[in-house]
């Protein structure tokens, strides 16, 4: 069973959204909705199921539902139809006490504006959800600043957020959703406010806390470089409907429809598919003629390797953390991997 499960979501803004329902569900559009009602669409029959331990990604344009979609995960909105399970439970029934408890164990949240306490420090910001749930000081010091440690802040403990950069206060605030220790981390356009390189240094910093930690993250995005570097899972949302549900590799070759399709017709494929998207897992693999053979991690974007093997009939051998072997690569899941391919057999991506 997947921990957090979305059933058939819908959600319609405006006055009297319950007796618009029938109308959307009868198939009108999100324009012909606000057109003829005034009132708008958020999210139009929308599912999506998110294993544990993964990092499944929503995106879509301004407007798509992506925001208001997170929003329903820890009820900031209740739907206008449908429900949403964390851990098998309906949290559409929870009453306002459960409620509480469930956003301070279950759920932390890391936001697009970092959200922090500009009267408190570092320590005290990482801190604060732990304060929230009651533990003692000596045990929220103890583990915020493990977690300052974590994300590359030692020795910023006690400044303030107003003398942190951008990319530093937004490091507090991954921290402080760590702090809690929480299986689920929503990430609302987490990164969308910083700067393009401190942007791709705090991919890297997720990337990396995420093969350790392991944690459900569900990370919403408009950028689709940031959902094929970080997603496990990627869904992409036009309109209020979910277009597509697939790895980044489905998503890249073999989008669902012209608008998938013109997300990813530029993609640099090379620096958002990695190592083990592609592999040939171990127990699969019959062999190579290849007699050269690189190591690479199994997180390893292709781009990282490519100048390795691109001249040269090599094998990549694929290994986890601890050097164990995952899988192989040939310059045959190379050359899929890197070739635009047809959509759906039919159009060029």
């Amino acid at each position: 069973m997947a921990q957090i499960e979305v059933k058939n979501i819908y959600k319609i803004f405006g006055s009297n959204p319950k007796k618009i329902l029938p109308m959307v569900q009868d198939g009108a559009t999100k324009e012909e909705v606000l057109e003829n009602t005034g009132h708008t669409v958020g999210l139009d029959n929308v599912s999506i199921n998110v294993e544990e331990g993964e990092t499944f990604v929503c995106m879509g344009l301004s407007g798509s539902g992506k925001s208001t979609l997170i929003r329903h995960i820890n009820r900031l909105i209740d739907p206008t139809s449908g429900e949403v399970s964390v851990d098998g439970t309906n949290v559409m029934s929870l009453d306002q006490k459960k409620l509480i408890e469930f956003r301070r164990h279950k759920i932390s949240m890391v936001f697009q504006r970092f959200g922090l306490f500009p009267h408190k420090t570092v320590l005290q910001n990482v801190g604060y959800g732990l304060e929230i749930q009651g533990k003692k000081e000596t045990e929220i010091n103890k583990t915020a600043m493990e977690k300052i440690e974590a994300v590359g802040l030692n020795g910023f403990e006690n400044q303030y957020p107003n003398q942190l950069s951008g990319g530093m206060q937004q490091r507090v605030g991954l921290a402080r959703a760590l702090a809690t220790n929480t299986k689920i981390i929503l990430m609302d356009e987490a990164f969308s406010a910083l700067d393009p390189l401190i942007r791709s240094d705090m991919q890297k910093q997720l990337l990396n806390l995420q093969s350790e930690l392991k944690k459900t993250i569900l990370f919403i995005t408009h950028d689709l470089d940031e959902s094929l570097k970080l997603g496990d899972h990627i869904g992409i949302l036009n309109a209020g409907k979910l277009v597509q549900v697939g790895s980044p590799i489905d998503i890249i070759m073999n989008p669902a429809d012209d608008y998938v399709a013109a997300f990813v017709k530029d993609v640099n494929r090379a620096k958002v598919i990695k190592a083990k998207i592609i592999m040939i897992p171990r127990q699969k693999f019959k062999g190579s003629k290849n007699t050269s053979i690189i190591k690479v991690s199994e997180d390893s974007f292709l781009d990282e390797f490519l100048h390795k093997v691109c001249c040269s009939a090599t094998t990549v051998e694929v290994v986890d953390k601890s050097g164990d072997i995952k899988g192989y690569i040939t310059d045959q899941e190379l050359s899929k991997a890197l070739t635009k391919n047809q959509l759906n057999g039919k159009n060029k991506s």
